[in-house]
């Protein structure tokens, strides 16, 4: 399917990344749904300069089935057709601050518990809930967003890569599993981007670094991302499914 005959859901698109794939998608003419927790009025500001006819902000907490639910009957009341891309990016609240994590002998099972219900539970929440617009349309695609961090630990983020590590199996098994149905479900992941909310304190030698250490020579920027991120809900991917693909400038290597 066209990008511009897609309707999308951007989840946690209020701000961050998401609120950068939200943009990428519009520009490209999708119907865009930003979906929001907490970030209401940038939500809002983001569909209002889209556009009434080609965005809606609507808040879910993806956690929730019944919120989740109520989330797509309303983004197809909106636009008269159902969402047919998903784009699991939201996030439980999480610190991007290596240094104020706790260890390997501190952290408790309870954060491990909190991220996998966010990041796994969410994207498990939100593919259910598509799964009956999808089989409608005759096929849809949903687009996880991954870490390089399972495969380039250098900060202790252990709960939050734990998570990213399962989404990742759950993409694969989604795969095999919807793929007769014309689903394909598919991983992006990325590393520090230049910039986000997750990276705006991020001192200039620390993304100087990282430029250094990659072949391109450069910090992935969102702009970046999102190009990668809409590969995956285009017919240029038609025929690619459970794979994770890696948008960092060459920094990990599959």
């Amino acid at each position: 399917m066209l990008l511009q005959n897609q309707t999308v859901l951007v989840t946690g698109a209020g701000r961050g990344l998401g609120r950068h794939l939200a943009q990428a998608f519009a520009d490209e003419g999708a119907a865009v749904v930003v979906n929001y927790r907490n970030s209401s009025d940038a939500a809002h500001a983001l569909a209002e300069k889209i556009g009434p006819d080609r965005a809606i902000a609507l808040p879910a907490d993806v956690t929730d089935a019944a919120q989740v639910d109520v989330l797509f009957t309303q983004a197809r009341k909106q636009f008269g057709r159902p969402v047919t891309t998903v784009v699991n990016n939201a996030l439980p609240d999480f610190s991007f601050n290596g240094d104020a994590r706790r260890r390997a002998d501190e952290i408790g099972y309870g954060d491990f518990a909190a991220q996998l219900d966010g990041i796994v539970g969410g994207a498990v929440n939100t593919i259910q809930a598509a799964l009956p617009g999808m089989r409608e349309a005759g096929g849809g695609t949903v687009i996880n967003i991954g870490t390089n961090l399972f495969q380039n630990p250098v900060v202790p983020y252990h709960d939050y890569t734990a998570a990213k590590a399962a989404l990742l199996s759950l993409t694969r098994t989604f795969a095999a599993d919807l793929g007769p149905e014309g689903i394909r479900v598919n991983m992006v992941s990325g590393g520090l981007l230049r910039t986000t909310d997750a990276s705006a304190a991020t001192p200039e030698e620390v993304f100087d670094l990282i430029a250094a250490s990659t072949p391109l020579r450069k910090v992935t920027t969102p702009a970046d991302f999102a190009a990668a991120v809409l590969f995956f809900a285009s017919d240029w991917s038609r025929a690619v499914t459970g794979q994770n693909l890696v948008v960092d400038g060459g920094l990990v290597m599959n």
